[in-house]
């Protein structure tokens, strides 16, 4: 994904594909009059109102919207099992949303590299077309979480991995391929107790606002192309933030969030995992691409810009 800089800073879009009901437009209207009038308390409420109702308010320097938030689609099936005690060895979870091939060319590497014992297989279907059962035919035994409508990317990743019943929880993007057994290895990072993350790429940054390709050992953070998390550490962050809509970045914030409760993040050796086009990204104009990666880098910033201590290698100022 090459080097991660800070750029001028994107307005919010304000537009969304799923439109909230009428109680909910109703509740966002007064929750925008609340916040004109310098209101924080009542538009705080209005907002949690909102959220209960399974949307999540967006506000913007042009107006304000709501889109579909996590809890929209909570249900027994699919409820959050984080909290429960491990057990498994591991979890691995798939998000499939517009490209069912990419899922189909995972699952049938796994067929040839089956996971090792002890680990399950979740696919988060994100919405997708019809396609998935034929993809979902062609590997091992998994559980799918339907969402009934189209989630951001953090809100869809959460979905799956605090369902997972794994002692560590693994991320993995369908634009790779097994070539071998890669989970084994991965696994053996968290060996170390120290370590609450790992992965097979990683970045590493002198001044938090740069970031760069790491070689193996420890790194300021995983990169989400295969992102391992150990479960108490996922337990403790809660997950990534649900206003990371599109992933671009998400693992900066989530790796920091982890390093910041006490955990290191490391790189493994080079994994067994080929890497094929990544259709999240190339799927959008370069403008787009520009715009959703500025906006969520601002986000990783004004959270973690001042923790230089973080940092494992800061350069002088």
């Amino acid at each position: 994904m090459g080097v991660r800089a800070a750029g001028p800073r994107p307005g919010p879009p304000l537009t969304d594909a799923s439109r909230p009901p009428e109680a909910v437009s109703s509740l966002l209207a007064e929750r925008a009059a609340a916040r004109a009038e310098r209101d924080w308390a009542a538009a705080d409420a209005l907002r949690d109102r909102i959220r209960e109702l399974g949307w999540d308010p967006v506000d913007g320097p042009s107006g304000w919207a709501a889109r579909p938030w996590l809890p929209a689609v909570s249900g027994p099936d699919i409820a959050p099992r984080i909290d429960e005690p491990a057990s498994l060895r591991a979890s691995v979870v798939l998000i499939v949303d517009d490209h069912p091939d990419d899922l189909s060319r995972f699952l049938s590497a796994l067929g040839r590299h089956p996971l090792p014992g002890e680990a399950e297989l979740i696919v988060v279907a994100n919405a997708p077309s019809d396609q998935i059962d034929d993809a979902l035919a062609l590997g091992p035994d998994s559980t799918v979480l339907q969402s009934p409508t189209r989630l951001g990317w953090a809100d869809a990743a959460n979905l799956g991995m605090r369902r997972g019943l794994g002692a560590v929880i693994v991320l993995v993007n369908t634009s790779l391929e097994p070539d071998g057994d890669w989970l084994s290895p991965l696994l053996a990072a968290f060996d170390d107790a120290t370590v609450g993350m790992a992965g097979g790429w990683g970045v590493q940054s002198g001044d938090g606002r740069h970031f760069s390709e790491a070689q193996p050992g420890e790194v300021d953070a995983v990169e989400g192309y295969c992102l391992a998390v150990r479960r108490e550490a996922l337990r403790k962050v809660g997950g990534f933030d649900h206003r990371f809509r599109w992933y671009r970045n998400a693992d900066l914030d989530l790796s920091f969030s982890v390093r910041a409760a006490g955990w290191r993040a490391v790189q493994t050796d080079p994994l067994p995992l080929l890497r094929h086009e990544h259709r999240d990204w190339s799927a959008l104009p370069d403008d787009e691409r520009d715009r959703l990666s500025k906006r969520n880098f601002y986000r990783f910033l004004k959270r973690w810009g001042d923790r230089r201590d973080l940092l494992l290698h800061p350069e002088d100022d």
